[in-house]
């Protein structure tokens, strides 16, 4: 695979890519409007619509990522994939159109908890009445990692930022219950990762 130097490149979305596109597949019809929280390199964004180019996919980041998020969104100049928006989950209201499908990967652990309560909460006010949730992301379950790396790699999160770590698969549970949201698959992925999916 060539890579454009010139636009933001993760080697992690590179690599999960196509595991996450077999389970959107099996969730989505074609036509929903998913929003995506933290879309980080717009990697995602890119290919998934690529794949199933009738999605209206809004993507979206905080405001010192949103316009490297751009670069790559803007370069494939897709109808259906709009300039992304600025969106910090801990604003009380999200400013953007209410979604079919809510999908995030590989921010939960680098949320504060206080933001990843948010991000349910702005979630439970986003999400259509018959809409779905998809997280992609390590988790920890009933207080262990699933691999020592995992375990490894939780450490070297919280040296970086204290505030951030690998997150309780239960206790998400519990915050998606809050507002209304029903576990209905937990996904083994590569790389140590869950794909987490609820629905209301």
């Amino acid at each position: 695979m060539k890579v454009n130097q010139d636009l933001p490149f993760s080697q992690s979305c590179e690599n999960n890519k196509a595991a996450i596109l077999d389970i959107l597949k099996r969730h989505l019809q074609g036509d929903e409007s998913v929003l995506e929280i933290a879309g980080g390199t717009g990697q995602h964004c890119v290919y998934f619509t690529e794949q199933l180019p009738t999605l209206s996919w809004q993507s979206s980041d905080i405001p010192a990522n949103v316009d490297s998020l751009n670069l790559r969104i803007n370069a494939a100049n897709r109808e259906k994939l709009p300039t992304a928006i600025t969106i910090d989950v801990n604003q009380p209201i999200w400013e953007c159109a209410p979604s079919n499908v809510v999908f995030t990967a590989n921010s939960l652990h680098i949320m504060s908890a206080n933001s990843v309560e948010n991000f349910f909460r702005g979630v439970g006010q986003q999400l259509s009445e018959t809409g779905k949730v998809l997280v992609y992301g390590p988790f920890k379950y009933k207080d262990d990692f699933t691999t020592e790396s995992n375990a490894s790699f939780d450490l070297w999160l919280k040296d970086r930022n204290p505030e951030s770590g690998i997150r309780d698969f239960e206790w998400v549970c519990e915050l998606a219950s809050a507002v209304g949201l029903n576990l209905i698959e937990d996904n083994s992925m590569p790389a140590n990762n869950q794909l987490l999916v609820w629905s209301r």
